[in-house]
């Protein structure tokens, strides 16, 4: 990576990185009678590695509102945004100019999964479908406790195949 991180090279990267996320959220998904499997998370994950935890969040932003008013059928909620926003952060402080080693990865995904997935997109799915927190968090954690093993084997393996590391900019 060039010493400008803010150069032209490093603000595509990042753009291509966000639309990247958009794709991979919005059509590249498995789904099953339980959860949805996505992959969005790797590009911001990647940002936040790549530029930090204030990029990331912000980049996690952007694309919440972007992929909401292309593909969200009009469904609007400002605190999914404040959602992103904290998990690109949770990812560039944990993975930003330190050791991608699969403990910090963990902590990374498990930090997103507990505080962000469980614990804020919870309350304001709660508060936009006006119902109880304990008719919509027993689906939410099966679901989380499902995808947080897979984010985890996602992840550590896109940081650690060295064509991938290559191809992305990673240390």
């Amino acid at each position: 990576m060039s010493e400008n991180k803010y150069d032209a090279r490093s603000i595509s990267k990042i753009g291509l990185l966000m639309a990247l996320e958009i794709v991979l959220t919005q059509f590249i998904s498995i789904e099953t009678p339980i959860v949805r499997i996505g992959f969005g998370f790797l590009p911001i994950a990647i940002i936040g590695m790549l530029y930090g935890p204030w990029i990331a969040g912000m980049a996690s932003a952007i694309t919440d509102i972007v992929g909401t008013i292309l593909f969200g059928g009009g469904v609007f909620f400002p605190g999914f945004i404040l959602s992103a926003f904290i998990g690109g952060m949770i990812y560039g402080l944990i993975l930003y100019k330190k050791p991608k080693s699969l403990k910090r990865i963990i902590i990374a995904i498990l930090l997103v999964t507990v505080f962000v997935n469980l614990g804020m997109n919870t309350i304001w799915l709660t508060i936009m479908l006006d119902k109880a927190i304990l008719v919509i968090f027993p689906t939410r954690l099966v679901q989380n406790l499902v995808l947080a093993p897979v984010n985890i084997l996602l992840l550590y393996f896109v940081v650690q195949n060295k064509t991938l590391r290559k191809a992305i900019g990673i240390d």
